[in-house]
Formats: C-alpha cells, structure tokens, sequence
C-alpha cells in the first residue's frame, strides 16, 4: 500500500495516551515516526502492567522508532535538535511550561528549524485557572459533561475506556494533517495548541446543542431512548444489540421478527413517539422473549427481516466475525525480540488497498544507534 505520508517526519515526545495517539496516527499514514524516551524506562505507559512492554504501551506505539535520550546531557539535547533539525512535526503532551524547561519548548525548536509544525497537547489548554491541573482521562471526560452520559444513574462508577484521550490524539492528528496541508502552499510552520478539555467538549457537541437549542440536559439514556436502540441477553448468555432509529420498517420487522405482530396496535407503541416515551415498557415486554432463542438464532431472523442489529461481541470474539475476517482487520506482526502478535489494522483504504503490514511497536531504544547513524550520515554530507 501506498504510505501517504512517507515523506513526512515526526518527533515525539509523548507519554500515555494523548501524543502517542496523535502519532499513531500520522504513523498509521506512513510518516517515519521517531519516539524520543527517557533512557532506562521510557515511556511509563510501557511499565503498565510491570516490564517496559505493556499492552497499554502496545496499543498507541506501532508503526514508530524508538530513541532513548537524556535531554539534561548537552550530547542528547544535541541529538534531540539533529532531529528536530529533520523534522516536520514535534509533538508533547506535557504540562504547560514543562517543555520550555527541557528545552523543547516551541521557541527554541523554531530556532532549529522554522518550518517546524509545533503541536502542543494538554490537560485544560496554555493559559487560564485551570492551566496546571493535573490531567488524565477520567478528568477531562468529567470536565466535559461526557462523564454523565455514560455513567450508570443509581450506581455511580466510571465505566468504558479512556475516550479522552484517544479522541484528543485524533483532533490533534486531525490539525497536524492540516497544518501540512498548509505548510505545502505557504512553506510556513504552525504552532498548534489542543487541550484534553477542548477535544472533549467538542465531540460532546450533541449534548451541547440539545442545551443550547431545547433547554435539555442529556444523560446516559438520552441518545438510546431517541434512537431506539436496545441490548438483550439471550438463551446462551450472549448479547444482541438493535437499534431501529426512525423509519417505521425496522419496527414492524422487529415485531414479526420477535413474534409480537400485536404490539403494531398497542397505543402505547403507535408511532416513534410514543414507543420513546414507553422504552421501559418495551424492554420489560422483550427481555424474556430474547431469552428464548440463542443470539445466533436471533441474529438470523433479525437479518432475514433487515432489521440493524448486531451481536454484541466480546473482543475475543469481533474479528473472528465473517465480516471482519472479510475486511483483514487483524493483522499479524513479529517483532526480532518480543515475538509474534495480533492488532488490528488502520480502517482506511486508499484506492481499494488496505495497509495489511503493521510494524510492532518498538522496545525501548531499539532505533537509537540507528538513527545516530542517519544523522551522523547526514551531518558528514
């Protein structure tokens, strides 16, 4: 497969989530990614779960090269700025103020190289009372308004995975491909400034515009009530989910389907509307009779009658689904020193080719003497 962005260098020096997500990204797209590490441990998102190759690690690293320096020694600061020097992006994730402190900061990299698209990522923006916090994921979720939409109302607890921060390293990607785009007219390096805060209100907008628009404020069942979506058990243990939004088809084929073709003429049920306002009453009436059949059976008649639906899998089992399988989302890799694994593949095509060949993510100063080499190679021209 072609790589779109092969031409293009990135330098990182991210840690958890936000920066190595970002990365990731512009990885996935081809652009040779370089993640400089502190020497010994490296990421702490490595250590997650003990050793320095943890699946949290895994998750937002591949595809990338791995330098490990010790930007408090004026012979690795000075690497840092050979490849800043070669650079087309400089991504951090660290607090306000703390990368000016390293000597990373946006001013003394455009010194180096003033072309240098500058992409700052935070917890609560550069500026502001709540520019020092501390941020992690659960944090900015919450600070948003997002929390409340998927938190259970009786038995508060945070569920689900860190949507935060992989949400902000797709808007700061997102920016970055732009501040390219751009760059190739101008010849004009940008600064770019993204907070964990920012991102997630804006892909809370929904929740936002139901306020501003109708006074409402949106909880955790206010999306799947509207759109009519439900999940059931059924006779294995295993869950279905359904979701029929607004045409009147996928109701009338759920009713034959489920063998209820009398609801059709229950005033409760008579048209969206009123099936909204009754969704209780529906999942009280449908919960024993999804617990007659496997989901397998389900799933058959559901499909026979075109009704949206979907087995909701495990991750054990959703890419062994045909589909799935169809598409090539797992890929398999093999790294010289940590073995052979399994991951999943980036989700775009480009002219009908998907990119099948993903390269593990490295160990900890893998790519070091290698790219000392480069550089020393290119210094010596």
């Amino acid at each position: 497969m072609v790589k779109i962005l092969k031409d293009i260098r990135v330098v990182e020096l991210g840690t958890y989530i936000t920066g190595p997500a970002a990365a990731m990204h512009l990885a996935d797209l081809g652009a040779d990614v370089i993640k400089v590490e502190r020497p010994g441990t490296g990421d702490p998102f490595r250590a997650f779960k003990g050793g320095l190759y943890s699946p949290h690690y895994q998750t937002y690293n591949r595809n990338k090269r791995s330098i490990a320096l010790d930007t408090k020694t004026a012979e690795d600061l000075a690497t840092l700025h050979q490849l800043i020097a070669t650079a087309d992006v400089f991504i951090q994730n660290f607090r306000p103020g703390v990368a000016e402190k390293l000597g990373v900061g946006e001013a003394d990299l455009r010194k180096i190289n003033p072309k240098l698209i500058y992409c700052a990522i935070s917890g609560f923006g550069q500026s502001g009372p709540s520019r020092d916090r501390p941020a992690f994921d659960t944090v900015a979720q919450a600070a948003s308004g997002y929390l409340r939409l998927l938190t259970p109302p009786t038995n508060p607890r945070v569920i689900g995975p860190a949507i935060a921060d992989s949400v902000t390293g797709q808007y700061a990607a997102t920016a970055i491909l732009a501040a390219l785009l751009e760059r190739s007219k101008t010849g004009t390096g940008r600064r770019i400034d993204i907070s964990m805060l920012e991102a997630m209100v804006h892909f809370n907008l929904d929740s936002f515009t139901h306020y501003y628009s109708e006074g409402e404020i949106m909880g955790p069942l206010s999306r799947p009530v509207v759109s009519q979506s439900y999940t059931f058990e059924c006779s294995d243990g295993k869950w279905i989910a359904i979701h029929m939004s607004s045409p009147t088809k996928f109701w009338e084929g759920f009713l034959e389907a489920t063998g209820k073709p009398e609801l059709a003429t229950d005033p409760r049920f008579a048209d969206r509307l009123d099936r909204i306002k009754h969704q209780d009453d529906l999942i009280e009436i449908f919960t024993p009779i999804f617990k007659s059949d496997s989901r397998d059976g389900w799933c058959a008649k559901l499909l026979a009658l075109e009704v949206p639906h979907s087995p909701a899998y495990d991750s054990n089992e959703a890419l062994e689904d045909p589909q799935a399988v169809h598409l090539q989302l797992a890929v398999k890799t093999s790294h010289p020193e940590m073995g052979d694994s399994t991951t999943v593949r980036p989700p775009y095509s480009f002219d009908g080719e998907a990119d099948l060949k993903v390269t593990p993510p490295p160990t900890l100063d893998q790519h070091g003497a290698e790219l000392r080499a480069e550089l020393n190679g290119k210094k010596s021209d």
